[in-house]
Parts: C-alpha cells; structure tokens; sequence
C-alpha cells in the first residue's frame, strides 16, 4: 500500500503548464480523475501523483520500487469509466517509456479483474484506451449496462488500477507524463447545438451540472 506521500486528492485549482486537450474528447466525455484518489505502488520525489496530474507534458511520475509498478485510482462511489488517456513520449523517455499495460477494475484492490492489456511500440503522444466491461462477470462492481455501445457493456466501478507490467528496452523504473480517466458526458448536453463545446480541460469542468 502506497504510503501518505504518495497518496493525493485532486487539487480544485487547475495548475498553470497545460495540455493539447484538443487531442481529447472533451466533448462526448467528461474527465472524472478530479473524483478520486490517487496513489502510486512507488514514486522518486518529486515525480508523484501531482506530476501525474498536472496538465503538463513535461513533468511525469518516475517510479521508484520493484515491478510491476502501479497507479490506483479510487472513487468514492461506483463510477462509469469509458477511456484512460495516456500522455508517453518515447523520445524523451526511451527506456522508462511503458511497453505493456493492464488495466484492471473492481470494488476494492482485492478483488480487482484484468479488463484490458495495452502493447504499445515507441509511443510519442497520447495514447487513448477504450474500456469495457470484461465478459464472464467478475467483481461485482463490474457490471454491464443495458446502454452500452456496439462494442460491449460499460465499465463500472469504484476503483481502477493501471499496472505498467514492462518497459521497453527491458527499463526498470517508468515514466507516465499524463493520465486522464474519461466518464460519459451528460446526453442532454451532448448534442444541443445552443451550447459551446469547450476543449480546455478547465472550462469542460463546468460544462454541466452535477
């Protein structure tokens, strides 16, 4: 369990460096990590969740432990995740630079189920990942939704884990630029034409009404 300084509840204030958010889908979407809580299986200091979490490329988290290395993300309630975006950028990282990734879900950290394994090739941007619901049932937080998409059910849950299980060039430590957890915008405020589509992921925050 990662200790108190490695545990960190979003900030409401939005920091200063900022992101492409047009490379996002603020639009259908809505970020939700600013929900949960967050904490690291490790960190080097100064390269934790805040650096994770502050809407700059150019900070990142840099692990600091034995493998595999892990992002816990904590919600205080069942929550309906769709995608985890990831900022990588091979050019600078080369070595620490994620090549696989699991993400799992479930209610708790004990009971959490594989939902998706990620292979990845010298990744220089944003690297978006679509949840599911994994088929077969599994915790009881994962349920499906009878408004899933095509592709299958929605993934709901009260925790999510992202677990970097190797680093290309066979690295040890990794280094994660950008995580963003993505839930479903409200449809009523999907398509209304009378609306402005914001695409800074400050302004989205205030796009409708919780």
């Amino acid at each position: 369990m990662a200790d108190d300084s490695q545990v960190s509840q979003q900030p409401a204030q939005p920091p200063e460096a900022k992101t492409e958010a047009s490379e996002l889908d603020y639009v259908t979407r809505r970020e939700i990590g600013r929900e949960a809580v967050w904490s690291l299986s490790s960190a080097k200091p100064g390269n934790g969740v805040d650096q994770l979490r502050d809407d700059s490329t150019n900070t990142y988290w840099q692990s600091d432990g034995g493998q595999p290395h892990l992002i816990n993300i904590q919600f205080h309630k069942k929550m309906t995740v769709v995608e985890i975006a990831f900022y990588l950028d091979f050019g600078s990282d080369e070595s620490y630079t994620p090549k696989k990734l699991s993400i799992r879900a479930g209610s708790s950290f004990h009971d959490l189920v594989e939902v998706t394994v990620k292979e990845l090739h010298e990744p220089v941007g944003w690297v978006r990942v679509p949840l599911f619901a994994p088929g077969g049932g599994g915790a009881a937080a994962i349920a499906a939704d009878a408004a899933g998409g095509a592709e299958g059910p929605v993934l709901r849950a009260h925790f999510v884990q992202i677990c970097v299980v190797a680093m290309h060039q066979n690295g040890r430590d990794t280094h994660i630029r950008q995580v963003k957890v993505f839930g479903p915008r409200l449809a009523s405020v999907q398509h209304d034409p009378s609306l402005l589509e914001f695409i800074s992921p400050e302004f989205e925050t205030f796009a409708c009404i919780r």
